[in-house]
């Protein structure tokens, strides 16, 4: 996890404090959502960094919820954050908090900046301030406002709270500078209005805090030793250290990291929200989606998405990490655990001509080959079969090494076959296969030590659940769907990101499976029972494919591309 085995420039900084003592050798990190949508995989990046470094040095992490916005916050994504944060293997005991707590300590916090000449009232619109701050080339004008007296600004501040005013009437701004060079300082907004009951407090409030202001405040007041923010917040860190010192309260250390940006998605919560609510996915956990609920609807682990952040690292320089990375760490953490399984998603049926009509027997299979202690399994096989379409081609080229007509290959876990004869339909389509076994290759080895090129893997058709299989892809054909100034991301939206396989077949070993069990189907690809599976049916969902079809993808599209051969020198 980082933070708790790694060193990086934030535990250097830790490091230098606990050498000087400034914070007597304390830790006390945070975690900070906003309940207005779903935790994703930059999130998981932030929980890893600061749960992982309080571990690190013996210190605390609290769960704090910056609830300041009562129009966009719910319950619902109150609920979702804690289980998220709590699947990812991370606890807080008591620690979890709410800005809202603290509304009554701000409000006497904005009053007191008031009373020391350094907060006021502006009854500018929200138009006219935008146009009084200036630009990053010109610096602000002064809001007439600004020099009201003290007890005036009291007065209207107090108006504020008891809703004297409309929405968009008046602010608190605090007086800064507004000729400074870093635009958050060139006199911030602290207090806005909003008549909208807040989930917690009800209809106590009509004014709430700016995220700006309740942050450093709320860090203070819990006695954080290092907040830790994401690099966009860095410009702000001069206002987050202005409030605390002209406050006069506990200063933590604001420090920021480079966020984490993933290829072939988005991790804008505003447009994870259009994704959502414009319908292209079905749900904040739909596993196309970034979200920890739909990573973990998909199938990875919290050790995969831990391991991951580990990789990634801590740094301060913005990028774009390659998707591949991800899906390797659930390829690592799924090769040890998942048990395998046959399964067959595009079914070619075959018939063995020479196996008795009414006979099945058990096959001994391996349950995973890495781990010698999940043991093995019985898998029934019969005289009528389904195997890959895939594995089968009737007039295969040069290096087709499956199945085809006169091919001899070996059946996983039970015989060599030889395809005899093709059947087609009236359209010419392949329905059916019509094979001979050898009974004395039985688990898959000749007695003669004849060899074969080719193992395939199959189903016994009496025996097969049926289930469904949805095969899902990436979200985005590009992999990078925000480059694009001319275009809305929503146009490279990939209309292959999900494909709906049913029925497919699947050995009767899964049939007991429960939502969240994981499985590796042999050859094709790592899945998980959905949370929409039933008693009478089970949906998987892939998760990975067993190869990594992206690292080496240079097409435009993100298509993968072809291996190129390299050349030998030329003997000298």
């Amino acid at each position: 996890m980082p933070g708790e085995n790694s060193s990086n420039f934030i535990t250097d900084i830790i490091d230098v404090h606990n050498e000087s003592a400034r914070f007597a050798g304390r830790v006390h990190t945070r975690f900070p959502p906003e309940p207005n949508g779903y935790l994703h995989i930059g999130h998981a990046k932030s929980i890893c960094l600061n749960f992982g470094i309080a571990e690190r040095y013996g210190g605390l992490c609290n769960l704090r919820f910056d609830d300041t916005n009562p129009a966009k916050e719910e319950q619902e994504y109150i609920d979702a954050i804690t289980e998220d944060v709590r699947w990812l293997g991370y606890q807080w005991q008591d620690r979890v908090y709410f800005a809202s707590d603290y509304f009554d300590q701000l409000y006497d916090m904005a009053v007191e900046l008031i009373r020391i000449g350094r907060a006021y009232v502006d009854e500018l619109s929200p138009e006219q301030i935008r146009e009084y701050r200036g630009t990053l080339n010109e610096p602000g004008r002064e809001s007439p406002y600004r020099n009201r007296p003290v007890e005036e600004n009291l007065a209207l501040f107090e108006k504020m709270r008891a809703g004297g005013f409309q929405e968009g009437e008046a602010v608190l701004r605090a007086k800064i500078d507004m000729s400074s060079g870093n635009i958050n300082m060139r006199d911030p907004v602290m207090y806005r209005i909003l008549d909208t009951p807040h989930p917690r407090t009800g209809g106590k409030w009509k004014i709430y805090p700016m995220y700006d202001f309740a942050h450093g405040q709320s860090d203070s007041i819990e006695e954080i030793t290092h907040s830790i923010c994401t690099l966009e917040y860095e410009d702000h860190r001069p206002l987050y250290d202005w409030y605390l010192d002209n406050i006069e309260i506990y200063h933590p250390q604001q420090i920021e990291f480079a966020r984490l940006n993933l290829s072939h998605t988005v991790l804008s919560k505003r447009k994870l929200i259009r994704l959502v609510e414009e319908g292209y996915v079905r749900g904040w956990d739909d596993p196309r989606l970034p979200t920890i609920a739909g990573l973990r609807r998909r199938g990875y682990t919290p050790a995969a998405i831990r391991d991951f952040c580990e990789e990634v690292g801590v740094g301060k320089v913005k990028g774009v990490v390659a998707l591949h990375k991800l899906e390797y760490h659930i390829r690592q953490d799924l090769n040890k655990t998942a048990p395998r399984v046959m399964a067959v998603i595009n079914p070619l049926k075959v018939v063995i001509t020479n196996y008795p009509d009414d006979q099945a027997e058990l096959m001994q299979a391996i349950n995973n080959p890495e781990d010698e202690s999940a043991g093995t399994r019985q898998v029934p096989f019969s005289k009528v079969l389904y195997i890959e379409r895939d594995d089968f081609m009737e007039d295969p080229p040069r290096k087709f090494f499956r199945l085809a007509p006169g091919r001899e290959v070996r059946l996983r876990y039970a015989y060599f076959i030889i395809c005899t004869d093709v059947i087609k339909d009236a359209d010419g389509n392949i329905v059916e296969l019509r094979c001979t076994y050898d009974p004395a290759t039985r688990g898959g080895a000749a007695p003669d030590g004849r060899r074969v090129k080719a193992t395939l893997h199959w189903v016994s058709a009496p025996h097969a659940v049926q289930a469904e299989a949805r095969l899902y892809d990436t979200l985005f054909s590009e992999e990078y769907p925000e480059n694009d100034r001319d275009k809305d991301f929503t146009a490279f939206v990939n209309p292959d990101s999900l494909r709906v396989v049913d029925p497919i077949y699947v050995e009767p070993h899964v049939e007991t499976a429960q939502p969240g069990d994981r499985f590796q189907f042999e050859r094709l690809a790592y899945f998980v029972v959905d949370e929409e599976a039933t008693a009478e049916k089970l949906v998987f969902n892939r998760t990975v494919t067993l190869r990594d079809q992206w690292r080496k993808a240079q097409r435009k599209g993100g298509q993968p591309a072809k291996r190129k051969r390299r050349r030998k020198a030329p003997q000298r």
